[in-house]
């Protein structure tokens, strides 16, 4: 279990982003990396990409078709790794699970076992993992780039994108750092998890 509390997030020391501003520099950061690793925490259990077809057949029922067009992926899914290892650039995802799965959650996990399996570093941390540190809310989502930037990634109550708070101060953003690699460290490795607990399942209902 990760015993460790999470660290604090202020909200007045960031700033806060609109959805195209974080995108626009969350691009331009993340392509800057040179020999640095990079970290994401995942939290939510239900997101609404917005044009994603995989996600849109999920929507609709379509399990197949969900599952097809995540194996049509697969090219961009290596041009995004070739890029980041000529780079030096390592990219770990921290995805926190609830059991049962939720519809979204057992669609997300193919299409993460399919980045890992073009390099990606992917693991997954129970909900009871993280307990300790919930006790006031659910955890934050996150994505630190190179240990020097953190972006606290915003959603609408359904679930739908609506920007970040940028941190930079490094008394932030290293607590939250060592945060998510504690917790990685700790993380079961997709590959595993998904046979185990993924593969079996019937295809979930349209969410």
């Amino acid at each position: 279990m990760l015993d460790v509390r999470a660290p604090a997030l202020p909200v007045e020391r960031g700033q806060r982003l609109g959805n195209e501003e974080y995108l626009r520099d969350f691009r331009a950061r993340d392509a800057a990396i040179r020999n640095g690793d990079s970290w994401k925490l995942e939290r939510l259990q239900h997101f609404e990409e917005v044009g994603v077809p995989s996600r849109d057949a999920l929507r609709r029922g379509d399990w197949e078709m969900a599952l097809r067009l995540l194996e049509e992926g697969r090219d961009n899914l290596r041009d995004i790794q070739a890029d980041e290892e000529a780079r030096g650039s390592v990219f770990h995802r921290v995805r926190v699970v609830e059991e049962p799965l939720t519809p979204y959650i057992q669609w997300e996990l193919h299409s993460l076992r399919i980045s890992a399996e073009y390099g990606e570093r992917v693991r997954i941390l129970p909900a009871a993992a993280i307990a300790a540190a919930e006790t006031d809310g659910l955890l934050p989502e996150l994505t630190i780039q190179d240990g020097k930037v953190l972006f606290r990634v915003l959603y609408t109550d359904t679930g739908v994108p609506d920007g970040a708070i940028r941190f930079t101060d490094p008394d932030i953003v290293e607590p939250w750092t060592e945060y998510v690699r504690e917790a990685y460290a700790t993380a079961e490795d997709i590959a595993s998890y998904f046979d185990r607990a993924v593969a079996p399942l019937p295809p979930p209902p349209a969410a």
